[in-house]
């Protein structure tokens, strides 16, 4: 993308990407356009293309927050417990539900891999990796598990007694 010099977005970008995030944490993703996003900044639509190019190109940089935010959220937890797959299992759902759309933007969908800052999906998965002992299928299963019950949790899928911390930490010891 033209607006990114050495990975990093210009100002207006910046601003633009921020407010996409206001508009998506406030409302969702269903309400996330480039119509919505300008009438947000006090600009016309076509403006904003001078910054993106389309409203995949503004998500990337949102999937690309929520990464390297959960990534930070993952890695603090690890340094807080080292190995410890509890310790991470909060971490991530803690942030997922602190950030119920970002996280379903970044999840429920395709991951743009090709369009993603160099080495992000790597950091993010590097502490449960870690926790695993390097194994990747166990690490896949362990996101699979993290990832569904997080998703349920986010749509209001589970009844209203059940006691979702117990089902974490029986999940977790599970798997391992």
């Amino acid at each position: 993308m033209a607006e990114r010099e050495a990975g990093r977005l210009t100002p207006r970008a910046r601003e633009i990407v921020e407010a996409a995030r206001d508009l998506l944490e406030e409302s969702g993703p269903a309400v996330l356009t480039m119509r919505t996003l300008a009438d947000r900044l006090g600009i016309k639509a076509p403006s904003l293309y001078k910054h993106f190019p389309d409203k995949q190109a503004v998500e990337v940089e949102l999937i690309a927050q929520m990464l390297a935010e959960s990534a930070a959220a993952m890695e603090a937890a690890e340094a807080r417990e080292p190995g410890s797959l509890p310790a991470l299992a909060e971490a991530y759902r803690a942030y997922a539900l602190a950030h119920p759309h970002l996280y379903c933007l970044a999840t429920e969908r395709p991951l743009p891999r090709t369009s993603l800052p160099a080495g992000l999906e790597d950091r993010a998965a590097a502490p449960l990796m870690r926790a695993c002992g390097g194994d990747l299928d166990l690490a896949r299963a362990t996101w699979a598990f993290a990832h569904g019950m997080v998703t349920l949790e986010i749509h209001g899928r589970f009844p209203d007694d059940a006691d979702l911390d117990a089902a974490w930490k029986r999940g977790t010891r599970a798997l391992h």
